[in-house]
């Protein structure tokens, strides 16, 4: 009756681990009764609980474009992590890599099978699904367009799986030149020389002056024409803002314009790179 107590008290704990991150210990006394907790104590030994990753399998009916596909079932997948080139249609303006991704993705879902998975949020707030997708033989295609140069990244916490894998393909590509690391239309722009007209996904290279906070956001000012903003809820995720101060940087993401003040809004901290 000790023992299944044990047990049970033991998947309470991995349960409690798996969903509020704590850490679980074992211990074994000197008549080799076992105890587990989540304070360490003397001798104790760390338990590394298993996390199922669960893929769901789905058949693809149609590729919108680089990173966003239609299931037979009717439901729309936009992929976790990354961003491809806008497509020319009725609603906006395409843009230079935009139909190679879209035709890379289409390759590569070419059996029509692909398998779903998720992170912390299910769906955005188009109603699509938010998904890392994978082929059968385990290949990322999140991951992999990246490293082949015709997406970049578009982290968006609380959905922070495969982060570090995503940063490092965009550095591979990035290195390698591929895909639109090497289109004059994606080259970084000096925010001391803007042209007149900006539209879509920049890389802005600037060296921050000052921080300035309010109650939602803290932005880094760049000139008195251009600042970067990030949200208070999201500062866990950066370092001290202080350390980005008088360091020639990149910062990558969407400006938007208001009033002929351009702002970039930067929600995770591969977005700013330092040159």
């Amino acid at each position: 009756m000790k023992t299944t107590a044990r047990i049970w008290i033991f998947i309470g704990l991995l349960l409690q681990a798996n969903f509020l991150a704590a850490d679980i210990y074992r211990q074994q006394d000197s008549q080799g009764y076992i105890s587990f907790s989540d304070k360490p104590s003397t001798n104790a030994t760390l338990v590394q609980p298993a996390v199922s990753t669960y893929r769901y399998k789905h058949l693809v009916a149609k590729v919108y474009d680089g990173d966003t596909i239609t299931l037979k079932n009717g439901e729309r997948v936009r992929l976790l992590g990354i961003n491809t080139p806008e497509i020319e249609s009725r609603y906006r303006q395409g843009e230079a890599g935009g139909q190679t991704a879209k035709k890379w993705l289409q390759e590569k879902l070419g059996s029509g099978e692909v398998f779903l998975e998720f992170d912390v949020q299910q769906h955005d707030k188009y109603k699509r699904l938010l998904a890392h997708l994978f082929l059968a033989n385990g290949e990322h295609l999140n991951k992999e367009i990246v490293a082949a140069g015709l997406a970049t990244l578009s982290i968006v916490p609380p959905n922070l799986n495969y982060a570090d894998e995503l940063k490092q393909a965009e550095l591979y590509a990035q290195k390698q030149g591929a895909g639109i690391w090497s289109m004059a239309s994606y080259q970084a722009i000096s925010v001391e020389y803007l042209p007149t007209k900006i539209a879509g996904w920049q890389r802005f290279a600037a060296t921050p002056k000052e921080i300035k906070r309010n109650r939602k956001y803290v932005r880094l000012i760049l000139n008195d024409k251009v600042d970067v903003r990030i949200a208070v809820a999201n500062l866990a995720l950066f370092p001290d803002l202080n350390v980005y101060l008088s360091k020639r940087l990149e910062i990558r993401g969407w400006a938007a314009k208001n009033k002929g003040h351009y702002s970039i809004l930067v929600r995770h901290p591969s977005a700013i790179i330092f040159l």
